[in-house]
Order: structure tokens, then sequence, then C-alpha cells
């Protein structure tokens, strides 16, 4: 739950150059979070050099591969459709082969392949590399598998290939799996114990971007601020690294740093953040870089003492208060957001109202909000039972979210009259005439197009509002241009 999920690219399917050479054509649609976007990128490179070329038509694909999410159940709904309409396409086109990859998959392998037989291919998020084989298994006519965890594939030696980018921002994994047990989550079990990537390969990518043209990244990770590098492994190993190893370790103040320095006029973001993990000397790294956006995506979860306990959360609401405090007082501009999940089991109005009072101590710019779904799995499921009747959840989650917009609006006017640097990266949704591209603390921006272009960092000076975007008009370039 801790990863945002962006609605508007639900769904989506990817599209890369064609290679002349490759004779076989590869459908696939992503689904979840971030990093699920970021492994089909991964997996679109790997099957580029098998002989794929991607295409935008389902029904002329060979091979047709959805990327799933097991964070929630609206997600895994919307796959099972998906496979119903490929297995429907499949009648007419009967030598195309259906597999689903990630978090689904390790899940329900069983049940995809051998109860239900609507899949070929069952690829989970530690075996793309196996994929050449497993595609040539099928081939053969045999089902296909491989959902083993690994303890150390991170896929930094893999240079993923950028699709349907704006060619603008792009991201960047830094960690994989993750070890924080929260009841609500299935990550720890579908993508299994965290481990992180060899810094000098971060590097080599962010640098590879910028002489690509991309002049923005976010360092992507189940859990970045808990970055760890010691010479490979699981992070939970590190105390029984070497002394050496404990002494040259890079964590994720380090990795910051690192990036920010490699390319000083790239502007850095990371996700997701959790308060347990999150260090003063990261927020201190943040202020000392101009580059680093002073941003933090914070998910707290409820507001509630007892029910972050429930949830196997590691920080109480004082701890919490007191990081936001220290952000603040650090970097009096950043922009803060949150997730926030109403009606988990045992939840009271008082656990509820406690919830709203942190909101309204905090003011986040914006959120990510939703009601308890019990997800298979997990611990909560094992352990707890689903007792929040549904419209109580409703109501809940109906008022946090009047409330959040309530703050948002708070924050977006506190813009106004200010002059804010913009990276340029659309047109904007509602007028053709207008830029649309995000300030520092991640909030929308639209200004007129004058004779500015897609990737130019633009000072803007905001004249006014709405509870999710910032409106202004240019003023110049910025001095990072």
């Amino acid at each position: 739950m801790e990863k945002i999920i962006d609605e508007n690219k639900q769904g989506e399917h990817l599209i890369l150059e064609e290679k002349k050479e490759n004779t076989r054509k590869l459908y696939i649609e992503s689904y979840g979070c971030a990093m699920n976007f970021s492994d089909s990128e991964i997996v679109a490179s790997i099957l580029s050099s098998e002989g794929f070329n991607t295409t935008a038509h389902l029904e002329e694909a060979d091979l047709v591969l959805v990327n799933t999410c097991s964070i929630r159940d609206k997600a895994e709904q919307t796959v099972r459709k998906r496979l119903q309409k490929y297995n429907a396409v499949k009648k007419i086109n009967p030598n195309m082969k259906v597999g689903v990859l990630g978090c689904m998959a390790e899940r329900l392998k069983s049940k995809f392949l051998e109860e239900e037989k609507i899949v070929d291919l069952v690829v989970g998020p530690d075996a793309y590399k196996d994929l050449p084989n497993l595609i040539a298994e099928v081939d053969e006519g045999r089902d296909a598998v491989n959902v083993i965890l690994s303890k150390d594939e991170t896929y930094g030696d893999i240079s993923p290939v950028r699709l349907n980018t704006n060619g603008v921002t792009a991201f960047v994994s830094i960690t994989r799996g993750c070890d924080n047990m929260c009841t609500f989550c299935v990550v720890p079990f579908t993508r299994g114990r965290e481990r992180s990537r060899d810094p000098q390969s971060i590097i080599e990518e962010v640098n590879d971007l910028w002489n690509k043209g991309y002049k923005e990244i976010t360092l992507l990770g189940q859990n970045v601020d808990s970055y760890l590098w010691y010479g490979g492994g699981l992070k939970k190993d590190f105390e029984k690294a070497s002394e050496l190893q404990k002494a040259t370790a890079v964590n994720f103040s380090n990795l910051l740093e690192l990036c920010a320095k490699a390319q000083p006029k790239m502007r850095i973001r990371f996700s997701t953040s959790n308060p347990q993990d999150m260090t003063l000397d990261v927020v201190e790294t943040m202020a000392k870089y101009r580059n680093i956006c002073n941003y933090i995506h914070l998910p707290v979860q409820s507001g509630s003492d007892r029910i972050l306990k429930e949830m196997n959360r590691q920080h109480t609401v004082e701890e919490y208060k007191t990081l936001i405090d220290n952000i603040r007082r650090i970097i009096p501009d950043c922009g803060i957001s949150q997730d926030m999940i109403t009606g988990f089991p045992t939840e009271t109005e008082a656990d509820h109202q406690d919830t709203l009072s942190l909101m309204d101590y905090v003011k986040y710019d914006f959120g990510y909000m939703f009601a308890y779904s019990e997800r298979p799995g997990t611990l909560a499921e094992r352990k707890m039972e689903d007792d929040v009747p549904e419209p109580i959840k409703k109501r809940r989650l109906a008022e946090i979210v009047d409330l959040q917009q309530k703050h948002s609006a708070y924050r977006t006017q506190q813009h106004l009259g200010k002059v804010e640097e913009v990276l340029i990266e659309k047109s904007s949704k509602k007028s053709d005439a207008h830029w649309a591209g995000r300030n520092s603390q991640n909030t929308m921006v639209v200004f007129p197009k004058a004779h500015y272009k897609v990737g130019d960092f633009v000072n803007v000076k905001i004249t006014d509002c709405t509870s999710a975007t910032l409106i202004g008009e240019a003023v110049g370039y910025s001095e990072n241009n």
C-alpha cells in the first residue's frame, strides 16, 4: 500500500522503437505502482534482445504479458478481466501465448496455470532474466513457471528500455524487496527480502539518462530510505559484514549525494520513504543540494498509535510528528504527501478522529487514501477479522478525502506570488496552449506555452491556483536550463 498507484497509467501498454531484425511481436501491459512500470522496461529490454518488437495491437501479438499488482483488490480484479479478454483473442490467434508477471504471479501461480488454465507462463519479479528459457518451454507446448524469489537479483546490469516516456523524466530502481512486515502489505511475500543495487551501476544509469536528454530522475524502491550497499547481499545480513565492508558502506543519504554531484543540473526525486527508516541526514542532504527536489512522500497509514501497532508499523504518532517538525525546520518549504488506510480491522471512531487530527497537524500537500481491502497472503488476512462495515469505511474515507482537499488548497495558496522553477513535461490536459510541469514540491504548474519547449527549466510566477494545480506566467529560463 505504500506505493503510489497512478490511476491514469493503469493498463498502459508499452511501445519502443522497432529492431528490423526482430520477427516476433510482444504486447505488454502494466498495473500497479511505479516499480511495476519500471520492471516492464526491464522485461522489454530482455525480450528486445530475444527477437521481440512491441506492438500496440493485442490481436497481432505472439506473446502477451501483463505485469500485475497484489496491493489492491481493484488492480487484481482488473487483471483477471484482462486475462479473460486475452483468452478471447487467443481463440482468433491460437498461436498467441499469455503470461503473467510480477506480484500476482508468485501468489496465484497454481491457480492461473493448473486450476483455471488461463495462462501459459508465470514469472515472478526476480525471474525476468529467465524469460528466454521460459518462452522456449512455452514454444515447445509446455507451461512455464519461475516465481523463485532471489536474495541478490537487482537487475543492476540490465539497461532498461525507456517506454512510453516523455523523454524528460525517468525512474531508476535502487532497491528491491522489503523487510518491513506491515500486516496489510503483501510486498515482502511477493518481492522478497530487501537488497540494494550497486551504487556504481546506479550512477552509470543516471549519467546515461542525462546523456540521452533526461532532466529528472526518481530513485525508486519499496523503501528507499533503507538503501544500504556493502558489497552485495541482504540488508538484514549487514551485521555479519566485515569491518571494511561496514566502513565503506553506502547508505541512502550517501547515494543521494553521489547522484546530486554526478549530474548537478539533473533534478532528483525519490519514492517511497518509510517514517521508521527516514533519517535526518537524508533531509540535510536534500537541503544541501539545489537539484534534489524539496518533496517527500511519507506514508503514515493512520493517526492512531493503537492501529499503527496493529499494522506493525515501527513508528508512533509522536515520532512521526517529530520527524515532520524536523523536516519543516531543515527545509521550510518541503512538500509532504501521505498514504492513509481507513477502516483497518478494529478501527474505532476514536482512531479515525486521531487520523483526522494528525492530518490537521501536518496539513499534507496531497495524499493517496484508501479504504482497507483485505489482501490474500498478508498477516492481516491470516490473523485479523475485516470487521469495519463497508458503509463506515466509505464514510470515513470520504471525510479523510474532504479534509485532504482543504489542506491541498491551503498548501497551493502558499505558492501565490512566488516565482518557482518548473520542468516542462507535457502539454496541459485542459489546454493545448499551455505547458504542464512540476515545481520542486511535486505540484503541477500550468502556464502559457510562449516559446518554451518540453524539457526546459522555466521560472514561473504563480498567479492563481486550484486545490491541486498552480497557474502562472513564465518569466524566463531558470539558471538550471
